[in-house]
């Protein structure tokens, strides 16, 4: 029996088990091709964060987040090559917790798979939200209203009553919600119906729940390109390029009005649209060629996702000046409302197709989730139950009726900017593990038809990056490493500079290990981008994720450790 925390995976035993089951008496369908992982990846990131949390971001960093979704992308795309990588190697189920187990092994992957509970259930529960938000929206367009204590989250409309806001929807929620032995009746009741509904769906099967997911794309991407092609074009017919350079509270006009800090305090917001393209990559054993088509599908989804990301900001910052956007919860149909475009018929377009955007999210991040559970079930570190198979509709049917109400129950006790910042984290974390992970993997041989991770040598390229990289900041703010160390008790970005602190002192070290041992340039730079974004996260956020992982730990040491099929 192994004791090893850190036991891995051999690649060829992680294929064998995951094979597909040609006579169909218990494996997944494999129906999917390219463009249905493609559809599959735009359904997942050109959602909630275009349609809702793109607001907030613009808020914060003024037209010059566009440069923080730009290094987002770039951060995204090194990671797309390192799952692209892993994908071909292990084209199975599970995504970076699969990835994790054959290359750190078996504590990692259970780490890694415990976050991406936040990433797919977790943050589902932010788009059933923003899901709920525009759907109400939508109907209140028709003169049908639901009341707001039935529409609102309870958090939310007490946190609303703590802070004195004067959000009249929350003040609403909670004076006029009906009481219970004291208790304030408030739920966000389309959040729970829409959570309902989507878990019958995946429950029921692959096949139909990729038509329905390819036909919300293709309405959906036909509405964002039209509200560029409109937007984009009344901005400059209304000379409004004016607002692509606004004044700050001190008067001073800068594309980044609020400065870098104020760009980088946009990450969980900008990183949270970003979320689902790795969601491609759970669907391996659904794919009819999983080396070939996961790859190419990732890729292809999150290229055209960032250049739709960088128009779209483009677009609202240059509609409206970006200090109108706080707290607005659906940016793309406020851009035409009266007081601003006032174009009427897009403002109601754009409605209806948010509903349908938040709708391709909840599908394709609850399909997401169970087969997660179900891979790790497999290994032995959850319960039997998880890996089991539906026999007629071929699902893991208890791990998608187990991620329904993972997903449904915590609506009740949540808000969304809590949920926001806590799948950010957890997913940044993942990518961190897949991009280093893809370093400690052996060399391949080259397969025809199957994607391979171009390797470039490291070793004097990355280094001369991190020197270019300090010497350019000593450059342009001499005081800049100097103020890292500068503590006081008062200091609002103490949490800033220490991770900032931790952040180059590992590119140092990594610069020295690529030194060393040759390391391939690609996977290092994904590794890079996405520890930098690391260090835009909040005190706040690290602690609930440290609590999570926590927790995490323990059930892995009273359970998963012991039931391991690699314990035997």
């Amino acid at each position: 029996m192994s004791n090893s925390l850190f036991r891995r995976k051999s690649i060829s035993n992680i294929l064998n088990e995951g094979a597909d089951d040609v006579h169909g008496s218990g494996g997944l369908k494999r129906v999917l091709t390219v463009k249905d992982l493609t559809f599959f990846g735009i359904a997942a990131i050109l959602g909630a964060g275009s349609f809702s949390s793109l607001g907030g971001a613009v808020f914060n960093g003024g037209p010059g987040v566009v440069i923080l979704f730009i290094i987002t992308g770039i951060a995204c795309a090194f990671t797309a090559f390192c799952y692209s990588d892993f994908a071909s190697r292990i084209p199975v189920a599970g995504s970076a917790y699969t990835y994790a187990y054959a290359s750190f092994g078996e504590l990692f992957a259970w780490i890694i798979g415990w976050a991406l509970i936040m990433e797919y259930s977790i943050g589902n529960i932010y788009v059933a939200y923003s899901w709920s938000d525009y759907f109400t929206s939508f109907l209140s367009k028709l003169n049908i209203h639901i009341p707001a204590y039935l529409s609102t989250s309870y958090m939310e409309a007490k946190h609303a009553i703590a802070a004195g806001s004067s959000n009249e929807e929350l003040l609403s929620a909670w004076n006029n919600a009906p009481q219970l032995g004291g208790l304030k009746i408030i739920l966000d009741l389309p959040a729970l119906i829409i959570n309902i509904l989507i878990t019958g769906l995946v429950y029921r099967g692959i096949k139909e729940s990729r038509n329905f997911s390819n036909l919300m794309v293709i309405l959906k991407l036909g509405v964002v390109l039209l509200i560029i092609a409109v937007g984009g074009y009344l901005v400059f017919a209304n000379d409004l390029t004016a607002n692509w350079m606004p004044a700050n509270n001190k008067g001073v006009t800068s594309f980044m009005p609020n400065g870098f800090s104020g760009v980088m305090a946009a990450v969980a917001g900008v990183f949270f649209a970003y979320i689902g393209f790795d969601a491609v990559s759970v669907l391996a054993e659904e794919s009819k060629d999983p080396q070939r088509d996961l790859p190419r599908g990732m890729i292809y989804s999150l290229v055209i996702c960032t250049v739709i990301y960088i128009l779209l900001t483009l677009v609202l910052t240059g509609a409206v000046n970006y200090q109108k956007f706080e707290g607005v919860g659906d940016p793309l149909a406020f851009i035409f409302e009266e007081q601003n475009l006032h174009v009427g018929w897009m403002q109601f377009l754009v409605a209806i197709i948010a509903v349908v955007a938040m709708t391709s999210v909840l599908l394709v991040f609850q399909m997401g989730q169970p087969r997660i559970w179900m891979t790790m079930s497999r290994d032995g570190l959850m319960p039997p139950a998880f890996s089991k198979i539906h026999p007629k509709f071929n699902t893991p049917s208890f791990s998608t009726i187990v991620t329904g109400l993972v997903v449904g129950l915590p609506i009740l006790f949540t808000d969304k900017t809590f949920v926001l910042d806590f799948t950010s984290i957890a997913t940044l974390f993942a990518f961190v593990l897949v991009c280093g992970g893809v370093l400690l993997l052996p060399k391949k041989e080259k397969v025809a038809g199957h994607f391979h991770l171009p390797y470039l040598n490291a070793a004097y390229i990355f280094p001369a990056v991190i020197i270019a990289a300090i010497a350019i900041l000593l450059y342009s703010d001499d005081h800049y490493f100097a103020s890292l160390f500068d503590f006081n008790a008062t200091d609002a970005n103490v949490t800033y500079k220490v991770s900032t602190l931790i952040f180059w002192g590992l590119c140092i070290l990594l610069a020295i290990g690529a030194f060393i041992k040759k390391w391939s340039l690609i996977p290092l730079m994904g590794l890079v981008t996405c520890l930098y974004l690391l260090t835009g996260m909040t005190a706040m956020n690290w602690a609930w994720f440290g609590s999570w992982l926590a927790i995490g730990l323990a059930f892995y040491l009273l359970y998963g450790r012991k039931h391991s099929k690699l314990a035997v």
